[in-house]
């Protein structure tokens, strides 16, 4: 398989833990790759939406999360923490999250690099929609009107893991999502920043797969990537 082919797999609604398992065991199999346990290396992007859960990063502060594991339970809320960069943050219903499971040498990116061709993907999507975003500096992830510090609002998370150029987790697109449960938390660990999706922008429900494929579209433009199918 060429070294820039990604096998795209959809997943559609699946349970965090699940995701994760998946995740680690594709991310295991490149590492055994690189140290030439495996002879093939396979390229991966995973798609996928999950129940509510909130996911604290490894070197965020559990103190983010403002509700008690009583009232998590009564919302069947799920709480892990992992082993990715960043804070905490909320995955639910309508969040478009995707998992690149890739080593980056081929595509000649190191880490920063690799964040920013994330961003990259989310803003070419939104600017399909006519929603105007940009990066923020010193934060992660693709935002709306970081000119107006009171108005600054994410749209997408980012966070990720790599070890050896190999890379896991990923982003978080806000498409139709219930952005009431990032009131439970200090998401990404910012208690000055808002939350918003792009049905609040444009004050109507998205076609969720379109927008899912916009997104697929710009993961093979902006990184060079050529989709072979998966096995889901």
């Amino acid at each position: 398989m060429s070294d820039k082919k990604v096998i795209f797999q959809d997943l559609g609604p699946i349970p965090y833990r699940e995701a994760w398992d998946y995740q680690e065991s594709l991310f295991q199999k490149i590492q055994d790759f690189k140290t030439g346990k495996a002879k093939e290396r396979e390229q991966h992007l995973l798609f996928c939406e999950h129940p509510h859960v909130y996911t604290l990063g490894k070197s965020g502060s559990a103190n983010n999360l403002l509700i008690s594991e009583a009232f998590m339970q009564e919302k069947q809320i799920e709480y892990f923490h992992i082993n990715r960069g960043g804070d905490i943050t909320y995955h639910g219903p309508g969040q478009l999250v995707g998992y690149p499971i890739i080593d980056l040498e081929p595509f000649g990116m190191g880490i920063k690099s690799y964040i920013f061709h994330l961003e990259e993907v989310i803003l070419r999507t939104l600017q399909e929609y006519s929603v105007e975003a940009s990066r923020l500096d010193g934060a992660t992830g693709v935002w709306l009107d970081t000119g107006h510090a009171a108005r600054a609002r994410k749209i997408c998370a980012i966070g990720v893991k790599t070890s050896r150029f190999v890379t896991m987790h990923g982003f978080a697109f806000n498409i139709n999502t219930q952005l009431d449960y990032f009131g439970y938390i200090n998401p990404c660990g910012f208690t000055d920043k808002g939350v918003t999706s792009l049905q609040k922008e444009l004050g109507e429900t998205l076609p969720f797969q379109e927008v899912a494929e916009k997104v697929k579209k710009n993961f093979a433009v902006v990184f060079g990537m050529e989709f072979v199918k998966g096995d889901n």
